[in-house]
């Protein structure tokens, strides 16, 4: 600890630390192997080297809407971070909520960096696949594109295709406008990186055009070489299909 520590500086990292033992110690992740949002929150927790217990929920298959899991998320939605009920029980949802909270009890490294206009802007990246390419592209809207709007599989992939490249085509945009490095934002693993990487993964699985964007697909390719990325692989969680 710094000489200069303040005596509530000194509580808060404490109450920090000892929250992410616990937590280490005790938590569950609620996942599908398949889910880009689930995907995220892996790459986090190996960045952070976090253990934790793997719970499949298969989305497919409508397991998030029966018990046990639809009996502990509101939402019915996958990932769903959970401690043991010794040390709170508490239950944490939304990918980028969870990924914030591992950071801020585990803070190195970081997924964030340490000054206001850094945090905006890897926030703001992260919320153009988070919130904009992925909520109109997630398993349960192209289930109702196909069985309540009646539109057959070209039209569905025409839909996933298009929005895929728009949203990535903004994304590109942004990273131009930052310093160049080796990942999203600079030369280290970000929240960014844990969103890109599951979302270029499964453009790929939809045969989306990913030409032209040379920042991003430069990332994406920097990323899926570590360690955290690579243990984080849809094939390689317990749960994964062919």
């Amino acid at each position: 600890m710094r000489e200069n520590t303040s005596l509530p500086e000194a509580a808060a990292v404490g109450a920090r630390a000892c929250a992410a033992a616990m937590l280490q110690a005790m938590m569950k992740l609620h996942n599908y192997f398949r889910s880009s949002a689930s995907f995220r929150v892996r790459i986090a927790l190996n960045i952070k080297g976090l253990a934790y217990d793997y719970v499949p929920v298969h989305i497919a298959r409508g397991e998030h809407h029966q018990p046990p899991f639809s009996d502990i998320a509101a939402e019915q939605l996958v990932p769903l971070l959970e401690e043991d009920a010794s040390s709170g029980g508490e239950r944490i949802s939304q990918s980028m909520a969870i990924i914030e909270y591992l950071d801020e009890i585990n803070p190195e490294p970081p997924l964030l960096p340490h000054d206001p206009v850094g945090r905006a802007r890897v926030r703001a990246l992260s919320q153009i696949i988070a919130c904009e390419i992925h909520p109109i592209n997630n398993l349960r809207v192209l289930k109702y594109l196909v069985k309540e709007l009646k539109l057959d599989e070209a039209a569905k992939n025409t839909w996933y295709r298009h929005w895929v490249r728009e949203g990535l085509e903004a994304f590109e945009r942004q990273l131009a406008e930052q310093p160049a490095g080796i990942y999203c934002y600079g030369n280290t693993l970000t929240m960014v990186d844990c969103c890109l990487v599951p979302q270029i993964f499964n453009a790929q699985r939809f045969d989306c055009d990913l030409s032209g964007l040379p920042r991003t697909m430069a990332a994406y390719d920097a990323a899926m070489q570590t360690d955290a990325v690579q243990r984080a692989q849809p094939a390689r969680c317990p749960d994964a299909e062919s």
